[in-house]
């Protein structure tokens, strides 16, 4: 399958594991713009939107997710926040959600004054674990009906 993973920049440390480990089980994937130049964490808010405005980062990770066959939201504990879904991944959780691509949660749905909107999406809650990422969707649908 084409796997889209949608997280905060805070944790785009984790994507060389999480690569390796969808790659390994033959997925495909698609992540977000490389902007490791850019200090995210100590930029203020319109400095980031400046960001995404000049990189076309919504529209460009838009693109992605349209193609993929499932999108893979790296919902891990960040700050204090935990299971954390910030604005860019809700936004791409409702493109999915729009454009009938499942929607795969690393951890449960964290609490929000959006939850309910996140709930309504029907995420599969991994629980950490990818190797419940099934290979195709024909073999989820078949867990799903089974």
């Amino acid at each position: 399958m084409i796997i889209t993973i949608c997280m905060s920049m805070s944790l785009r440390h984790r994507l060389p594991e999480i690569c390796r480990i969808l790659e390994a089980a033959g997925h495909e994937v698609l992540t977000p713009v490389d902007t490791r130049e850019f200090d995210y964490e100590g930029a203020n808010d319109h400095q980031r939107a400046d960001l995404k405005r000049d990189k076309d980062l919504i529209r460009t990770h838009y693109e992605k997710i349209k193609v993929s066959d499932a999108i893979l939201v790296l919902n891990e504990d960040l700050a204090g926040k935990p299971r954390y879904i910030g604005g860019n991944s809700f936004l791409e959780m409702g493109f999915a959600h729009v454009l009938d691509i499942p929607i795969y949660l690393m951890q449960d749905v964290p609490e929000s004054p959006y939850r309910s909107e996140m709930l309504a999406m029907d995420p599969i809650v991994l629980n950490g674990d990818l190797s419940l990422i099934p290979s195709s969707l024909s073999a989820d649908l078949s867990a799903a009906v089974g």
